[in-house]
């Protein structure tokens, strides 16, 4: 798979974790091709932590005018469900500190065994901000880690998070071109597998330890 590939390959398989009836945020990048992948039968309510809720993709006339009003957390145009609500950004962190947010789904550049995670800036690189991420891992119900396995063929997901820390302890879950990831007490369980790579070569790109689940899927 090349690199396109492999990010709806990751948004396909993380929109099966989204159940109807989900308040969900979704991080920049990848997360934002999740939408493409819920099932028809679900419906979700996307929460946009700069204002607003009910998010969806804009017309794609307005795209083409390039006159738009509404954007998402990237900045890109976006649209408003007809059931939406515009807020403060007060209120926005309201909700998501409140613990009102089902499920966030975003990227991260490392995460650790434990659950640690490091997604809002590389040392020595210039950064607008960490953006909402800090409140969200620690105010959603159930985080998510939705990222490539492997960076320039270094691994992301290690023993200790080596960049400076978005939280500690927050990330339920893993989802990666390579395997579905569980984070628990005891560390992380690979809980499906995709047949592309051998379980050996999963385990050779991940630093942290791997625990193969008893009941092992094939990844979807």
């Amino acid at each position: 798979m090349n690199k396109e590939e492999i990010k709806h390959f990751i948004a396909k398989r993380a929109a099966r974790e989204l159940e109807d009836g989900d308040v969900v945020n979704l991080g920049i990048g990848l997360p934002t091709l999740i939408p493409h992948y819920v099932g028809q039968d679900v419906k979700i309510t996307l929460q946009s932590e700069n204002g607003f809720i009910g998010l969806c993709a804009c017309d794609e006339k307005v795209k083409e005018d390039g006159i738009y009003y509404i954007v998402d957390p990237s900045g890109n145009p976006a649209g408003v469900e007809h059931d939406g609500m515009f807020f403060d950004s007060s209120f926005s962190f309201t909700i998501i500190r409140g613990g009102h947010v089902d499920k966030t789904i975003l990227g991260s550049m490392q995460v650790a065994e434990n659950g640690d995670i490091a997604n809002w800036i590389i040392p020595g690189k210039a950064v607008h901000g960490m953006g909402g991420a800090m409140d969200l891992v620690v105010g959603a119900k159930k985080v998510i880690v939705t990222m490539e396995h492997t960076q320039k063929g270094m691994p992301k997901i290690l023993k200790r998070c080596t960049y400076p820390l978005t939280a500690k302890g927050v990330v339920d879950m893993i989802i990666t071109e390579m395997g579905v990831m569980e984070i628990t007490p005891e560390g992380i369980v690979l809980k499906e597998y995709n047949p592309q790579y051998t379980i050996e070569e999963i385990m050779a790109a991940t630093e942290a330890h791997l625990i193969i689940s008893d009941d092992l899927k094939v990844m979807e």
